[in-house]
């Protein structure tokens, strides 16, 4: 993460300049394990992995040490709150008294890219909890703004999602929705993992957060392809690109040691089920889901409200 310079409030009630160091990090490779159906066997892929991995104890010792000089303020039940998210959350839900700039004189979704960019990577999880059900619906709309800046277009929220990347590669990402049924509940927060296999193409999985879920997880994982779309197909809105959950039963050429087997997918996500995805920041994507069915006389319709998804950069659970 590059160093940034911001103005601190110091002990004697000065303001000064000062640059934070780069958190303490490096990207090491990592050795998968993976199945192949065809031999039965495993056999061993070395890879390197896209997530800034760790020195987590190093890495979080400096981010404690420098927090001093973060900017933030304290309210008065003494919770912190930092100005850089905070500008996300004023940005998509602007005070009263403020009178809104000319949509014709900027580009939104440029703005909210260059707003994120400023969070630190090791921050900008906190946006889940910040933004809610509305503001992640406001979001996807500011996203669609991006398609008008040809240059915007060009900039990446993830390499690995957009190009595909060397087989093994893999993005851990943390996820929240609303407004899902009783039965998929679990989906308003959970995560995803993006990984490469040999074949060129990037997949993923969706996994529910909570005990009760892991036996489910294990039984019937919702694994999905990443393809490249463009628009919608409801709607004919613009999109960068689809997961596509199909019937689960996905041809996949390797996958990792700690996923479980593709199954069939269960309802509703057997029902041609897709998530449109547009690129919002850096580590940040949001997404429409779509439940479009298999029989032709079948209206689309969304599955739940759109989804916020923040890429995690500190680690994985092998729980799930």
């Amino acid at each position: 993460m590059r160093a940034s310079t911001i103005s601190c409030a110091c002990h004697g009630g000065a303001t000064a300049a000062h640059r934070l160091p780069p958190p303490f990090q490096y990207y090491s490779p990592l050795v998968l394990r993976y199945r192949s159906d065809s031999k039965r066997n495993w056999r061993l892929v070395h890879t390197r992995i896209d997530v800034a991995k760790t020195c987590k104890l190093r890495a979080r010792a400096n981010a404690k040490a420098a927090l001093e000089w973060e900017s933030y303020e304290v309210a008065e039940s003494g919770k912190k709150y930092y100005l850089d998210e905070q500008d996300v959350v004023t940005f998509l839900d602007p005070p009263k008294e403020l009178i809104p700039l000319d949509p014709n004189s900027y580009n939104p979704a440029s703005y909210l890219w260059k707003k994120i960019e400023d969070i630190p990577e090791e921050r900008r999880h906190h946006l889940l909890s910040l933004l809610n059900p509305r503001l992640i619906s406001r979001a996807w709309e500011v996203a669609g703004t991006r398609y008008d800046d040809p240059k915007l277009t060009k900039k990446r929220a993830s390499r690995l999602l957009s190009d595909g990347d060397s087989a093994g590669s893999l993005e851990l990402w943390k996820c929240r929705t609303s407004g899902a049924s009783l039965p998929i509940a679990w989906i308003n927060s959970s995560q995803k993992a993006i990984f490469c296999c040999t074949d060129g193409k990037a997949y993923g999985r969706l996994i529910g957060g909570y005990p009760l879920l892991r036996i489910m997880n294990s039984v019937s994982p919702l694994y999905f392809s990443v393809t490249q779309v463009n628009e919608v197909m409801s709607t004919e809105q613009p999109c960068d690109f689809a997961y596509e959950f199909g019937d689960g039963l996905l041809n996949l050429p390797e996958y990792p040691e700690e996923f479980p087997k593709p199954a069939k997918h269960a309802w509703p996500f057997n029902d041609q089920v897709v998530i449109y995805v547009r690129q919002l920041g850096p580590g940040v994507v949001v997404g429409q889901a779509w439940q479009e069915g298999k029989a032709l006389e079948q209206v689309p319709k969304k599955l739940f409200n759109e989804m916020l998804m923040v890429k995690d950069y500190f680690g994985w659970s092998k729980k799930n």
